[in-house]
């Protein structure tokens, strides 16, 4: 039996999927294909890593130093988060990720990204997380606060824009079961937002502003196809039970961590249900 996880970003809401992730970790859950958008990635990898309790505590340790992510790195970077702290010393030194393991454990890992000159989304395999550490870190640049990263001779923004919820590229992988973890209580709906901003900042790139702009509609399309697999029994989700408001980049330790309580509890809570899905 082959399984699916998908992993939808959000910024700091991702603090929801790494406690959905360590549950998944617990019952031992290995999946044959991960997709991961944004911070869906950057957290997911943690769990081909089985890097149990990782994402919670890097986070907590340094979400409020100003190398971590801050309007400082912007003013003296172009970055709202640090590319050396957050992508190498954290990772290399402060926290280490665990590269072999990630290697070696089971399941294609894919980081969706988009394409800033086609505006299209693109979902890189990551075989080795040091080699291909800009794709992830492209995966999870937030436009407007970050530069377009390369990434072997293309440009990149967060994936999130083209695609939040990759639904249909993951339907599409010949899977038996397919596990999607939503950082959005039900019922969400993505409203319409100007593109006017990114008129003036991506005016070289006209598909991606057209992208930007169809964004809502993408999101909210994937949503009802979500609502139908699931009442078809076709796929198993994982959403946030209630709804805590929390900021793209939130400071609060406490926030954080009673994002990550609510998925941790979310998903313990139907462990029983996961292994019906799942034929255990």
């Amino acid at each position: 039996m082959k399984i699916g996880i998908l992993f939808e970003g959000g910024a700091m809401r991702g603090m929801y999927t790494a406690g959905v992730i360590d549950v998944l970790l617990e019952m031992g859950v290995k999946a044959d294909v991960i997709i991961g958008v944004s911070a869906g990635a950057l957290f997911g990898i943690n769990y081909k890593s089985r890097q149990k309790g990782r994402a919670l505590r890097s986070n907590l340790k340094y979400v409020n130093d100003k190398r971590y992510m801050s309007f400082y790195n912007l003013l003296t970077t172009g970055n709202i988060v640090n590319e050396d702290f957050c992508f190498n010393e954290i990772p290399n030194i402060l926290d280490d990720f665990n590269y072999a393991s990630f290697k070696r454990s089971k399941g294609d890992f894919y980081a969706t990204v988009t394409n800033v000159k086609t505006g299209e989304a693109e979902y890189i395999k990551i075989n080795d997380c040091k080699k291909d550490m800009e794709a992830l870190r492209a995966s999870g640049s937030m436009p407007f606060v970050s530069k377009p990263v390369e990434y072997n001779g293309q440009y990149y923004l967060d994936g999130g824009i083209a695609d939040s919820i990759p639904i249909d590229k993951i339907m599409s992988m010949e899977l038996d079961k397919v596990i999607v973890v939503l950082t959005r209580p039900n019922g969400y709906r993505k409203k319409r937002v100007s593109v006017a901003p990114a008129r003036v900042i991506y005016k070289k790139y006209p598909k991606l502003i057209e992208t930007m702009k169809n964004r809502y509609k993408v999101y909210n399309k994937s949503l009802d196809e979500i609502k139908f697999l699931e009442s078809e029994g076709d796929i198993f989700v994982v959403r946030p039970s209630e709804l805590i408001k929390i900021k793209k980049m939130e400071k609060d330790e406490d926030k954080l961590k009673d994002m990550y309580n609510l998925g941790y509890n979310d998903l313990k809570s139907k462990v029983d249900e996961l292994n019906i899905y799942l034929g255990k």
